[in-house]
């Protein structure tokens, strides 16, 4: 049973390790109505924390529903400017995100792509400033999910809804590590690990990597200048911070112009309340030239037409099969889990502080060293026990990275 003083520490170690909330700082959460109890134990402890304002956006999965069914085009197609103050007022401010991520997988499942895609386009046409502040974490963010019941009972379909609820608790508990008697330790412990994997990869400097698995043979191009990172992250004004809890992986930034093969996806994408599963792309020069899907074909189609760089890959990510989150043999239907459980590359914008200098970089020099640029960044997962990984060196010589889904080196 996952009691409140669980849920108290799960809360203290989003603000402390997940934002790392400074005194005085301002900070803004994004959550779910259902989440409001959680919601509420998170701004109490922040402002406990010395934080000076604290501002929830709510959402409301019923509401968003409902404006995607009867809304017309015209108000899906116009993201509010006051929306877009508030954000931009806030990261101006310095203030920290906290995202709570737990939307129904299915949502919008019988809403028509192209609507959805509507939306989704508009709003990041108009919040490219403030993605910008996260992007190259010009401030600290971070985000968090937990249980609802639509999401719990996704993952653990034979259940009640109670049952599914305390099952997800449970899980989640466990991977972010909130079942320890000291978390932020434990996180601690986590990051170094993972700038050990970092480092070696950093040091390493491989011009590029491939990837073979069933339905797999993939060779991604690395920038020169290109850096390697994971777990936790230093914002612009020199607060450690941690993007994703949980998180598992180590990233970098592939080369936009020199992605060649095909790859085949392991496990479903949720993409904005719909399941995209069982699809496989094909790219030439860095661009997805062919695709298919067995499941929600229409949805991987309008997010590849967002904008010239959505069919190009602005991130691929390391992760052992050992990972806690593949250990606990769920699918999550929630690309924060379940891109931890499995090496994963994403299409759309990549993020200019996995290259040297990219941060200080306008987007004619971030384009010229091969970094790509998109409205839209979505992770979606390659990664199997069956899936090997080979780095190919400056001087072209070759050697394993990864071997039935885990590292070839002692990391």
């Amino acid at each position: 049973m996952v009691d409140q003083h669980t849920k108290e520490k799960y809360a203290e170690l989003a603000l402390r390790t997940g934002v790392n909330l400074q005194k005085g700082q301002a900070l803004m959460i994004n959550s779910s109505i259902e989440g409001a109890d959680f919601t509420r134990i998170v701004v109490r402890k922040a402002y406990e924390l010395g934080a000076k304002d604290v501002h929830v956006n709510w959402s409301d999965d019923a509401l968003t529903l409902l404006k995607y069914e009867h809304a017309p085009e015209e108000v899906l197609a116009d993201f509010p400017d006051w929306r877009v103050m508030l954000h931009n007022d806030y990261a101006e401010d310095g203030a920290a995100l906290l995202s709570i991520s737990s939307t129904n997988p299915d949502l919008l499942t019988d809403i028509d792509p192209s609507r959805v895609a509507l939306a989704n386009k508009a709003s990041a046409e108009k919040m490219t400033k403030f993605q910008d502040f996260i992007m190259n974490d010009k401030i600290t963010w971070s985000i968090i999910s937990i249980p609802t019941g639509e999401w719990a009972q996704k993952v653990f379909p034979n259940k009640s809804r109670a049952e599914a609820m305390e099952s997800l608790w449970e899980a989640i508990v466990k991977i972010v590590r909130v079942d320890k008697e000291d978390p932020i330790a434990a996180w601690g412990a986590h990051n170094e690990a993972l700038s050990k994997a970092e480092k070696l990869l950093n040091d390493k400097n491989y011009e590029k990597l491939i990837f073979t698995g069933p339905g797999t043979n993939l060779e991604i191009g690395l920038p020169k200048g290109h850096i390697w990172q994971g777990g936790s992250a230093v914002s612009e004004s020199g607060i450690t911070f941690n993007p994703n809890m949980p998180t598992e992986e180590v990233f970098c930034m592939p080369h936009k112009y020199k992605v060649e093969g095909t790859v085949t996806s392991t496990m479903p994408l949720n993409y904005g309340g719909t399941i995209i599963d069982q699809f496989s792309m094909t790219f030439k020069a860095g661009k997805v030239v062919d695709f298919k899907a067995e499941q929600g074909e229409d949805a991987l189609r309008h997010l590849l037409d967002t904008d010239e760089g959505a069919r190009r890959l602005g991130e691929v990510a390391l992760v052992p099969d050992e990972s806690p989150i593949s250990q606990s043999g769920l699918t999550f239907y929630n690309t924060l889990f379940d891109e931890n459980a499995s090496c994963h590359i994403a299409l759309g914008k990549a993020y200019p502080t996995n290259l040297e200098d990219g941060s200080s970089m306008d987007k004619a020099a971030l384009d010229e060293h091969g970094a790509n640029d998109s409205l839209t960044h979505v992770d979606f997962m390659i990664g199997s026990k069956e899936l090997d990984i080979d780095g190919v060196k400056q001087d072209g010589s070759t050697e394993a990275v990864f071997r039935k889904g885990t590292w070839a080196f002692d990391i």
